[in-house]
């Protein structure tokens, strides 16, 4: 822990003046935290990440090595960034063409998972508790709860809040018990919830 500081920084790492980080924040080797970052309590920050300076972080993500978190990309409380997955901002990118003033918002809700190697494309929005496989490429909005895998991503199922795949159709109505917690689900239509008990 810095002597000043409630977080972790490694020596490696580089975090520029007025960034905002929670306590007991950990950032590891050759990450880059722009001053304009906004991070909340108890995140993980791998080895080689880069978080922009419109970038806000809920408290306990998770965000593995090699990935860039750019402007304009708000992560919720609890978010998994798996190892070398991609954000973008700009949806048309040029290096001749400036288009700064372009950047799309990425919102991902609360708990979602986002795999190794997936590429999540700007102006989308990946909601709570969703999972995205690994590699899958994310180019439109993505319910809560959802299984979303391959290129482009199209969803193949239904997630629990622990993480394990319920036993649903895609659409339609039914009921599912996630076998870790006890927790119900209930289908109705093209939407998930958790029934409160």
């Amino acid at each position: 822990m810095n002597s000043d500081k409630n977080y972790f920084v490694h020596s490696s790492a580089i975090v520029d003046e007025g960034a905002e980080i929670g306590e007991g924040s950990r950032i590891w080797h050759f990450a880059h935290v722009c001053g304009g970052a906004r991070i909340g309590k108890g995140v993980s920050l791998g080895q080689n990440v880069f978080v922009g300076n419109k970038v806000v972080i809920g408290d306990k993500c998770k965000i593995q090595n090699n990935v860039s978190v750019y402007d304009n990309v708000t992560l919720e409380e609890g978010v998994f960034c798996g190892p070398s997955m991609v954000f973008t901002n700009v949806y048309n990118p040029r290096s001749l063409v400036e288009r700064k003033s372009e950047y799309r918002d990425t919102l991902v809700k609360k708990g979602a998972t986002l795999g190794a190697n997936c590429t999540v494309v700007c102006g989308t929005s990946i909601g709570e508790y969703a999972f995205i496989g690994a590699g899958a490429v994310i180019n439109r909005d993505v319910p809560a709860y959802a299984l979303m895998v391959g290129v482009p991503a199209r969803q193949i199922g239904w997630m629990s809040e622990y993480g394990e795949q319920l036993d649903l159709p895609l659409d339609g109505d039914g009921e599912a018990i996630c076998s870790h917690t006890g927790v119900r689900y209930v289908l109705t239509g093209t939407n998930l919830s958790k029934q409160l008990i």
